[in-house]
């Protein structure tokens, strides 16, 4: 019995410290994907043909899905507020607060999630299924670098599509905010009005650039978790969920970080 129990210590203590390596591992790995990446973006090693393509099955392939996101979050957040706003008599603050709330918050987060979800398990599966059936490897005997030719021009496509897509998701999250603030007795001005006082310059660039920095996590971790893939259609199905979960954690995480950074300090309008 005692060596039965110690036997089950010691395999929990060696499914910990897989986790720890696991953990760590993750990290050093996504670490160089991207400093290789950057590297090579800064030396022009960029196809720009692979870039254009990826930026069209990224980008405007997500524009759909990410506006119909925004748009119905925009408008169920007037729901609540135009309701709340207008039975104690403050209806006309409505407009600024809703979006406030879509430069800052919702447009960034929702379309990076939406994207990670659709764009950033693609990118794991494709490269995840060249990596099992030795097509990396390949890349390699030919003497051409998977980061540059596969983790590149994702990268930079994410990079500079996110911006774009969200930009789109804040003036149609807006505008559904502003069909159902209307619905719900906001004078339309109004909504207009508030907005033009609260919603300042800094609030939109400052939103969008939280989206660059979650356009590199999607791109990174995608691309390591495709390279990462091992044992068959299983390991490439285990490491896109994998793709997908830790880079919402991330989207998560980092918007604290950022927000505290780019906000922490500011009450544009409050």
């Amino acid at each position: 019995m005692a060596n039965g129990l110690e036997s089950a210590v010691n395999a929990s203590e060696q499914a910990i410290l897989k986790q720890f390596e696991n953990f760590f591992g993750f990290f050093g790995e996504a670490a160089s994907i991207c400093a290789g990446a950057v590297r090579r973006i800064f030396r022009g090693d960029v196809s720009v043909r692979d870039t254009v393509t990826q930026m069209a099955v990224i980008g405007v392939n997500s524009i759909p899905i990410v506006l119909v996101t925004t748009a119905f979050s925009g408008a169920v957040l007037a729901l609540y507020t135009a309701q709340l706003f207008v039975q104690y008599g403050v209806g006309n603050l409505v407009g600024g607060g809703i979006s406030l709330s879509i430069a800052r918050e919702l447009a960034p987060v929702l379309t990076a999630v939406v994207v990670a979800a659709r764009a950033g398990s693609a990118i794991a599966a494709e490269i995840g299924t060249m990596k099992v059936t030795e097509q990396v490897d390949a890349l390699r005997s030919l003497g051409t670098s998977p980061v540059q030719y596969l983790v590149v021009p994702r990268f930079l496509a994410l990079v500079i599509m996110l911006p774009v897509v969200t930009m789109l998701g804040m003036v149609v999250g807006s505008f559904g905010g502003y069909v159902v603030a209307v619905a719900n007795g906001v004078p339309g001005n109004s909504y207009v009005d508030s907005t033009r006082v609260w919603l300042t310059l800094y609030d939109v660039m400052m939103g969008l650039l939280k989206t660059v920095f979650f356009g590199a996590f999607i791109a990174i971790v995608g691309c390591q978790q495709g390279l990462a893939a091992e044992g068959g259609a299983a390991g490439v199905g285990k490491n896109t969920m994998n793709a997908v979960v830790i880079s919402m954690v991330l989207i998560y995480t980092s918007n604290y970080f950022l927000a505290d950074m780019m906000f922490g300090g500011k009450t544009s309008g409050f």
